[in-house]
């Protein structure tokens, strides 16, 4: 946690922008709907981007960073969050992984990365779909 004596304790914060109840959101990748696909035909219950967890308080305690994970998995009470980002890139949200780790350690979170959730398409019949996700424009 910073070190500002202003900071408060670490709280998750809910979503405003979350979509109400039995209405589909606007997914901000292809590979999010691609995951939801895959839960909804296994009938897992999720939520997707429901809150966010503050990491980081400026000197007057407002959040300077958040994270918000893309699903969460009601049922299993995880967190999960996607990435397609190239391996080179992604130490960003590894990072925001470690922090939210070290600040909320009662709270499971899992990242998958581009291959995971591609071989998990191409295992659940979406090779059409994990070809999207595949290569450099995928990454963007």
């Amino acid at each position: 946690m910073t070190s500002n004596p202003k900071a408060p304790v670490p709280q998750p914060v809910p979503n405003p922008d979350r979509p109400e109840p039995g209405t589909r959101p606007n997914f901000s990748h292809p590979s999010e709907e691609m995951f939801a696909r895959i839960l909804d035909f296994y009938g897992l219950e999720w939520e997707y981007e429901p809150c966010t967890f503050p990491l980081e308080w400026d000197e007057q305690g407002q959040i300077s960073e958040a994270f918000s994970p893309d699903f969460y998995l009601p049922g299993q009470d995880l967190y999960i969050e996607l990435t397609t980002l190239r391996p080179q890139l992604s130490t960003f949200k590894n990072r925001r992984m470690r922090r939210m780790k070290e600040l909320y350690p009662n709270i499971q979170v899992k990242l998958l990365k581009r291959r995971e959730l591609h071989a998990m398409m191409v295992k659940y019949g979406l090779s059409e779909e994990a070809a999207r996700i595949s290569g450099t424009r995928a990454q963007e």
